[in-house]
């Protein structure tokens, strides 16, 4: 079975362990190592879907709103609740619960809802890792863990090395400008419809690829790239990342 059916099976998995079992297991814990704050009364968000080829943007970040969390908090023109009304119903919130919540939560909704969130993206990073780094750090990359970058940074920062590569990987799309970046890059879980094309300046072809296996494949983008398409790949990560 193809590593691209892995990744989609290894964050189904997770969610229906949490979905099971209830989260917040990677959240920030007190001195006797139990997790601190209110627990979460919203029911559990499930993961999404594994996409088909994100188109992006300049960015190279995936269009669209991926699921994974709560759309209104996502959404700017709510107002927001200022960070010292910020109270769980029961309980308090650790101060870096409460970095997380502040500016996301909407006038209206349940604090501990939006946090649970947060505690499920970590949640989802710890069985992915479990299952296969690579899988992890391609799920950041391409959405399929959304909003992770937050979340690790207030809830579980032992993940952090996991969203500093992801942010030096490409989804499937196509990245042209400062998005580009010279260097080595492998797709860890292609499918076998894996295809890319890396052009220059006035669309001049630099090299292309369509190994048709299924297998890890890798890639050179050279500085006189202007343009970098995959599809079919899943994700690229870089090769050479600490690990």
């Amino acid at each position: 079975m193809r590593r691209a059916a892995l990744a989609g099976a290894a964050v189904a998995f997770a969610t229906a362990v949490l979905a099971a079992c209830g989260s917040s297991g990677d959240g920030p814990a007190t001195a006797g190592g139990t997790p601190s704050g209110p627990a979460a009364s919203a029911p559990a968000v499930p993961a999404p879907a594994v996409p088909g080829p994100a188109v992006t943007g300049p960015s190279g970040a995936p269009d669209g709103d991926p699921a994974g969390g709560p759309e209104d908090a996502e959404t700017p023109d709510l107002p927001k609740v200022p960070a010292d009304e910020i109270t769980p119903a029961t309980g308090t919130f650790s101060k870096p619960q409460k970095e997380y919540l502040t500016d996301r939560v909407p006038r209206g909704m349940d604090p501990a809802a939006v946090l649970q969130t947060g505690q499920e993206t970590c949640d989802r990073l710890r069985y992915l890792v479990k299952a296969d780094r690579d899988i992890a750090v391609a799920a950041v990359v391409t959405g399929e863990v959304a909003d992770a970058e937050p979340a690790v940074a207030h809830l579980c920062p032992r993940h952090q090395d996991l969203v500093d590569e992801a942010a030096l990987g490409y989804p499937d799309g196509t990245h042209t400008g400062a998005a580009l970046r010279p260097g080595r890059y492998r797709a860890p879980s292609p499918t076998k419809d894996c295809a890319w094309r890396l052009t220059g300046a006035k669309g001049k072809e630099l090299a292309a690829g369509s190994p048709d296996t299924g297998r890890p494949v890798s890639l050179t983008v050279p500085a006189s790239a202007t343009a970098f398409t995959s599809t079919g790949c899943y994700a690229w990560l870089p090769e050479g990342a600490t690990r």
